[in-house]
């Protein structure tokens, strides 16, 4: 008999009349929110405006949903297009099934197109909203825990996951939740990024480079635990060998752009950077023709005081005294 193990949710969703709420979706708008109010915090404390995070979201979010399903539907065809499947399901989101790779490089292209509408650097931006995106992550694998999947192999230690359901070709039983390794891995990303932002102030990028590898590292020995059907290369899974790949790319960014770009950013919104300028303009003039104003009427020009004819001397001795001397000088 079993002690202590993490009970899962006997569904995952529950209606409000004829409205599904469903625990997966929940988690990922949960996520969206988190990453905008973080990047949001960051990019002003960059320098930027406040509610420009949230503007280039509305670009990523969308181009992120569609590029995690399609990652998932590609490389795992067989779930919609085998023989007695319905390719249909290959659009229902909300039963699972976005991989996080394609997300983020779909999702980049969406935050590239609304930071280019705004003439705002991308590299910069990514490195804002860095650590929002691994929360984000972190919450949204609480998805998995709400549909009973994603775990890894059977266990017995007090933190196992009990899977009830058998839909599926689920085998009810106590298994590693590698939901919950992900999830405490991704806060972990997002703390080693906020502390070597501050520390060594990584800017062109590096953040979320930073934020890349780390995750990489994570979802490597992760994956290797998980116990779902996937595609398998040279006895690695797949999610490995693209953990791989781009935690290479990452890394190698990283030195790159560091030997041609260091320090970080100055300006990362040129709105925001001359904004007091444009306020200046339009209340009447320029900096200096303001400050000008501004002591003249502070200081109220006096009324110039009448000054008395100046009567001629009547004694001329320092004018003979002059002339008496000049000689004198001349010798000299």
């Amino acid at each position: 008999m079993e002690l202590a193990y993490i009970p899962s949710p006997s569904r995952g969703v529950l209606y409000l009349g004829p409205i599904p709420l469903r625990g997966y979706a929940f988690c990922i708008i949960i996520g969206v929110f988190i990453a905008v109010w973080l990047g949001n915090r960051r990019w002003v404390a960059r320098g930027g405006q406040s509610g420009t995070v949230a503007d280039i979201a509305v670009w990523a979010v969308p181009f992120g949903l569609v590029g995690g399903r399609l990652y998932h539907v590609i490389t795992d065809y067989e779930l919609y297009f085998s023989p007695g499947r319905d390719w249909v399901d290959a659009f229902k989101v909300w039963q699972g099934g976005l991989g996080i790779w394609g997300a983020i490089a779909l999702g980049a292209l969406g935050a590239w197109i609304g930071a280019r509408r705004r003439g705002i650097p991308m590299p910069a931006y990514a490195d804002a909203v860095a650590p929002g995106i691994a929360l984000a992550q972190a919450m949204g694998r609480w998805g998995n825990w709400f549909n009973q999947e994603l775990y890894g192999r059977e266990t017995h230690l007090p933190w196992a996951l009990h899977i009830t359901s058998s839909e599926g070709g689920r085998v009810p039983g106590y298994y590693h939740p590698t939901f919950l390794y992900e999830s405490l891995w991704c806060i972990g990303v997002a703390f080693l990024v906020m502390w070597a932002d501050r520390r060594f102030t990584l800017g062109h990028g590096r953040a979320f480079a930073l934020y890349v590898a780390a995750y990489c590292v994570g979802r490597g020995w992760i994956e290797y635990m998980r116990v779902d059907d996937a595609h398998h290369i040279l006895g690695l899974r797949l999610n490995d060998w693209t953990a791989l790949v781009v935690f290479l790319l990452a890394v190698t960014y990283m030195i790159v752009s560091f030997r041609l770009r260091p320090g970080r950013e100055e300006v990362v919104e040129p709105l925001a950077a001359d904004g007091s300028a444009a306020g200046t303009v339009a209340s009447g003039g320029s900096a200096e023709g303001t400050e000008t104003d501004a002591e003249t009427d502070a200081e109220p020009e006096k009324p110039a005081a009448s000054k008395p004819k100046a009567e001629p001397a009547d004694d001329p001795e320092p004018k003979a005294t002059a002339e008496k001397t000049e000689p004198a000088t001349k010798k000299s």
